[in-house]
């Protein structure tokens, strides 16, 4: 294993991310005040609780895995396709580091811009609700696995994107809705039968679910479905890469 490389990889990833290091520290604390504002405030003074919890405290779970999952995904895209944008990836790929190399370094800033994120909205919470955390080694798992499988998910984005819009077409037509409907700001037991059997289709609902169970101990699936249903996407967004690397699929002139 070529430590040097992933080394450099990832250092020149966070340099980026440190020259803008007070707008993104700025930004997910004014995002999650506002959120707090909007349905802390005028949707929780309509729902007091839910499950036994209080609304604003239920939403933090939700919020940080929105925030979470976004961020890896739009880090780590830009990060590998602005290499292949401007043809420098071909250096990298003639280099002497293999695929899991080069996955380490891209991947692995990405995850650690966004667990930043999710750490800065988890404190800006603690300032509104009161937060108390039944699993902190669950919850950290959960975290550090949603930034990786998702980082690992914008990874393959960036690949398959061929020009700028591309990158955030996932992101936002398909991930975001996806954690909205899937149990962000709700319990799925307060949908109808019906809907709430249309919703166990979603996978982000296992995310949320098993993230939620590690603040409150309560949860809408069971908690060994949301650790598969992780570690099933970690495991297939590896193999697509694997895949990508093998075949050269977009990568190649």
């Amino acid at each position: 294993m070529n430590w040097g490389a992933i080394a450099a990889i990832y250092r020149f990833e966070m340099s980026r991310f440190f020259r803008t290091l007070m707008q993104s520290f700025l930004s997910p604390v004014l995002s999650t005040s506002l959120y707090f504002v909007v349905f802390g405030t005028a949707i929780g003074s309509r729902i007091d609780q839910v499950e036994g919890i209080s609304y604003g405290a239920f939403i933090v779970p939700g919020l940080i895995m929105l925030s979470v999952m976004t961020q890896a995904i739009s880090n780590a895209s830009f990060g590998i396709y602005f290499p292949k944008f401007i043809g420098t990836v071909y250096e990298l790929l003639s280099a002497p580091v293999n695929f899991l190399e080069i996955v380490l370094g891209y991947v692995g800033a990405a995850a650690s811009k966004a667990l930043f994120i999710g750490t800065v909205i988890l404190c800006t919470a603690a300032f509104f609700v009161d937060l108390r955390i039944a699993h902190p080694l669950a919850m950290v798992l959960f975290l550090v696995l949603t930034c990786l499988s998702f980082a690992l998910m914008g990874f393959i984005i960036g690949i398959w994107a061929r020009n700028f819009e591309q990158l955030q077409l996932v992101p936002l037509l398909i991930v975001t809705p996806l954690v909205f409907l899937g149990g962000s700001f709700y319990s799925i037991t307060m949908l109808p039968p019906v809907w709430q059997t249309i919703t166990l289709f979603n996978p982000v609902v296992y995310l949320i679910s098993g993230f939620r169970w590690a603040f409150f101990d309560t949860s809408d699936v069971p908690v060994g479905l949301s650790l598969l249903a992780i570690g099933g996407f970690t495991c297939l967004c590896l193999a697509v890469i694997w895949w990508i690397f093998r075949t050269g699929w977009r990568l190649r002139s």
